[in-house]
């Protein structure tokens, strides 16, 4: 799937009138590397959009924003076409624009279709077992999430190999990934450059909210990976099997997870009812929606779930977090979950190219 050529030639547009005037050049890492060309192909296009963290800082300090004749809304610009490279370099081809146009309708569809099935499994729960494994056996719960957590990264790794090169990305050293990591931890690009925070939600007035969400988000996430991978190291390692007390890993690492996921993905919501969405990708707003809200609810029905062990509600909340579960991770390369690889790839071959440029 083509990008779109008027989005593509709209944000080239912008970008080289900001490249004439290098107002923002002390603002994130869009106008660095912005500045460091003459000319714009597609494919550094694509790129700065992927690097563009949507703060809008650059927005309310320009001068040429409407009712200007030059008519810039950069932040919007590199929006669309950070959209659309998603979407185009999606793969299966076409399964990118699905979400963006009825993301609430299909994650609750599919939400509420996988719990009924996962109802109807429950018929075939074993004779004995502890826990969730009371109502589904271990064997059945690897069978259907080994390959929805595995294909889909299959699914990713094809679509970022086609946009390494669409942006014409070279070999990469480990120093640039961990100057990427660090870039993304810190979530450096939602400091406006100047440390006090973006524009988001509240116009000219800086606030570091969006950030601190971000982050709960990033870390609420990787503490509930590291939850989920410490129980299976557990399992087939240490021959320990769930379920497991407060006290032990899984729940120290997801616990704090789940409620530090449940409070960024809140935030960021009501962040986005008071964000205007025309400086983002207007078409784009219902499915960003429909992600984060997805998030929220893999997040705080694992945590009922949890506080709920030992009464009759395990069994229908079992099948509702399972289900939430399966689709955030079969929608994971067609949803807004999907920006978090391209922009780590987006922040590598950035500190690529500075090391190159230096060396």
């Amino acid at each position: 799937m083509q990008m779109q050529p008027d989005l593509i030639a709209e944000a080239r547009r912008q970008s080289e009138i900001c490249n004439a005037c290098r107002y923002c050049e002390g603002y994130c890492s869009v106008f660095p590397a912005l500045h460091r060309e003459r000319a714009f192909s597609d494919g550094d296009i694509t790129q700065l959009a992927n690097l563009c963290h949507n703060c809008r800082g650059c927005y309310y300090a320009c001068q040429y924003t409407a009712p200007h004749e030059f008519d810039l809304n950069l932040p919007k610009a590199l929006a669309e076409v950070r959209q659309d490279s998603w979407k185009s370099h999606a793969w299966p081809a076409g399964f990118g624009t699905l979400f963006d146009r009825s993301g609430v309708l299909i994650a609750a569809g599919l939400v509420l279709g996988f719990a009924l099935i996962f109802a109807l499994a429950q018929g075939l729960r074993p004779a004995s077992g502890e826990g969730f494994y009371a109502y589904m056996s271990h064997g059945l719960m690897v069978a259907i999430f080994a390959p929805a957590f595995l294909l889909p990264l299959a699914a990713l790794a094809v679509s970022l190999r086609t946009y390494w090169r669409t942006v014409g990305g070279q070999g990469l050293v480990l120093s640039d990934i961990m100057q990427a990591v660090r870039s993304a931890g810190r979530m450096k690009n939602l400091d406006g450059g100047h440390g006090d925070g973006c524009n988001f939600e509240d116009e000219d007035r800086f606030s570091q909210a969006r950030r601190h969400f971000h982050q709960a988000v990033l870390y609420g996430f990787l503490l509930c990976f590291a939850s989920t991978s410490s129980g299976t190291l557990l399992h087939y390692v240490l021959g320990m099997e769930a379920p497991y007390g407060f006290l032990s890993l899984p729940k120290l690492l997801g616990v704090p997870g789940g409620v530090l996921l449940c409070l960024g993905t809140a935030g960021l919501a009501w962040l986005k009812t008071k964000a205007d969405p025309n400086l983002g990708a207007p078409s784009a707003w219902g499915g960003e929606m429909a992600f984060v809200v997805l998030l929220f609810v893999v997040a705080a029905s694992g945590l009922v779930l949890y506080a709920a062990s030992g009464t009759v509600s395990v069994g229908w909340l079992l099948q509702l977090h399972l289900g939430a579960v399966l689709t955030f991770f079969l929608l994971t390369p067609y949803s807004k979950m999907a920006h978090g690889f391209y922009r780590m790839a987006a922040l590598a071959k950035d500190a690529s190219d500075q090391r190159l440029r230096q060396g």
